[in-house]
């Protein structure tokens, strides 16, 4: 674990983007009548309930994570640490999957397919404002990498031998 004082430079809530891409998504589809997903509401809701339910989960994983090594969840305050343990070892950004997945559940929930196709945009916006930006120096957690490769690599050729 290291620790740094850099802040992520985000000046916005980044669940805020994903709630107005599925209010625009979800509006859009009403007001101009589009067409819905085709699904029966038995299975949008059974599709919904666990979308939301694994969203929730992998969002706390990932929270909680963060408040166990004390760094900040809030992006826009100082990360302290890298946290490379729990489900970070699957995904860097476990609570911004999480969102994405609850997303996708409001949309299917409101049976709005403008919502899902907008989604894509979402994510697009959260990378390069809030994931590029953000978190520990991309140098340290690059340095940070390469240091972990030499030691796996270091690993491997003891074994060899």
């Amino acid at each position: 674990m290291e620790t740094t004082s850099d802040g992520a430079n985000v000046r916005f809530p980044p669940p805020a983007v994903y709630a107005a891409g599925l209010a625009i998504g979800i509006a859009a589809g009403r007001l101009f009548d589009w067409p819905g997903l085709g699904l029966r509401g038995e299975l949008r809701s059974f599709f919904g309930g666990a979308l939301i339910l694994a969203g929730i989960a992998v969002s706390l994983a990932g929270a909680g994570l963060f408040v166990r090594h004390r760094t900040a969840i809030i992006p826009y305050k100082a990360a302290s640490s890298l946290v490379t343990s729990g489900i970070y070892r699957w995904t860097r950004n476990p609570m911004y999957l999480g969102l994405a997945l609850i997303y996708l559940s409001v949309a299917g929930l409101f049976d709005s397919l403008a919502a899902i196709i907008l989604l894509p945009l979402v994510l697009g916006i959260i990378q390069v404002l809030v994931i590029a930006r953000g978190g520990l120096p991309r140098a340290r957690v690059r340095q940070r990498i390469s240091c972990l490769q030499d030691a796996r690599q270091a690993m491997d050729l003891s074994g060899n031998r």
